[in-house]
């Protein structure tokens, strides 16, 4: 399992690059002589070329060695990191983090299919549930994290942080990873992967599940305020990240014969404990609970649906489907819930969040193809 620890910091830096800027808008706007609107564009761009990048590219390099291509996107993610240390030319900084958001799309849809094919078939769940882990736990902390770094180092010392930590599990990857041979297969297009049965329905639920978490959670720190809890802040993402933990760590030890089930359950959960915040988010103690119910339904998603993706398609080529609308869905939640909490509030916001929850959830339910029940193999012995 040892091995997989270089693809789970991959994937957390991914994440890591995305959401810690979200903590230090203010101070990047000031130091870029710019709005924080225009600041926040640093992220958007990232989610964006992420989406758009991910398939394309994937089916261009897809006879490129795997390490090679983790280690280029590594890279990418040094760079991204470094040209806001050297310069506050608010264009240029802006293109690097494209650059970023390029490699988050190569990483976050290789990590999964390598973790596999490096660990034996008794331990690929906890494997492919530890590589992707890496993506919930950094959006769980990355927030509160970017926010500390910030305020303690200043955001071009937290960039260059994180531009050092890239080049290190660069360099870690070339040294501990092997090398695999390039699995000559024939490419599926996307329009073919997504007729298979399951597959577009999968998809469907990615997109309700994440439209619904970041319509909530890019603005948390507004209901919390809202609730009388400023002060509270970093414990209630605590609570979220620990929670997340949690789940993460049961995914991989039930993936294999209850992944159907853990889907049902991330689903109610997230639902449930975004309910239990629509309706009691006003009392400290709940608000705890439906955080920790939310988190603990959240924590384990990434690896459920690249599971489920790539039985649907039976192809690893999924995953950059997969990422493209993970990202997509990340920047409709964000603007979505920015535009509801202007109109309606924390609470419109919070209900809006529970009503796509609900349908994704009848639609997890429904589904015997994307998410069926797990069946062990028979012996033909």
């Amino acid at each position: 399992m040892a091995t997989v620890l270089p693809l789970f910091a991959a994937g957390f830096l991914g994440i890591l690059n995305e959401t810690v800027p979200a903590g230090l808008l203010p101070e990047i706007a000031r130091s870029l002589r710019v709005s924080e609107s225009a600041a926040g564009q640093i992220i958007t761009v990232y989610a964006i070329a992420t989406a758009l990048t991910a398939i394309p590219l994937n089916a261009l390099l897809r006879r490129y060695s795997r390490r090679a291509l983790l280690v280029g996107s590594l890279v990418a993610f040094a760079i991204c990191n470094l040209v806001p240390v050297v310069s506050t030319n608010y264009v240029l900084i802006l293109a690097a983090r494209i650059i970023g958001g390029v490699g988050a799309g190569l990483i976050w849809s290789n990590i999964g299919g390598y973790a596999a094919r490096v660990s034996p078939p008794a331990l690929r769940g906890r494997a492919v549930a530890l590589a992707l882990a890496g993506t919930p736990i950094a959006l769980a902390i990355g927030l509160p994290l970017g926010t500390f770094l910030g305020a303690a180092t200043g955001w071009q010392s937290t960039f260059a942080l994180t531009a050092v930590l890239s080049v290190l599990v660069a360099v870690w990857t070339l040294v501990s990873l092997p090398s695999l041979p390039v699995v000559e297969s024939a490419h599926i297009p996307f329009r073919q992967m997504v007729r298979q049965p399951g597959v577009s329905t999968v998809l469907w639920v990615v997109a309700g599940f994440l439209v619904a978490h970041n319509l909530v959670y890019t603005y948390i720190g507004s209901l919390i305020v809202d609730a009388g809890m400023a002060d509270q802040i970093q414990w209630v993402l605590a609570t979220f990240g620990v929670a997340a933990l949690l789940s993460v760590w049961a995914t991989g030890r039930l993936l294999q014969p209850y992944h159907r089930t853990l889907t049902i359950v991330s689903a109610v959960a997230i639902g449930g404990g975004l309910l239990v915040l629509c309706l009691f988010g006003s009392l400290p103690a709940l608000l705890y609970v439906g955080v920790a119910a939310w988190g603990f339904g959240f924590g384990g998603c990434a690896t459920l649906f690249i599971t489920a993706a790539t039985r649907a398609a039976g192809t690893d080529d999924v995953q950059s489907a997969v990422v493209t609308v993970f990202n997509v869905s990340i920047a409709i939640g964000g603007a979505a819930g920015g535009i509801l909490l202007a109109i309606v509030g924390t609470e419109g916001l919070l209900w809006s969040a529970v009503a796509v929850m609900a349908v994704a959830t009848i639609t997890v339910l429904k589904s015997t193809h994307g998410f069926p029940t797990w069946k062990p193999a028979t012996s033909t012995e």
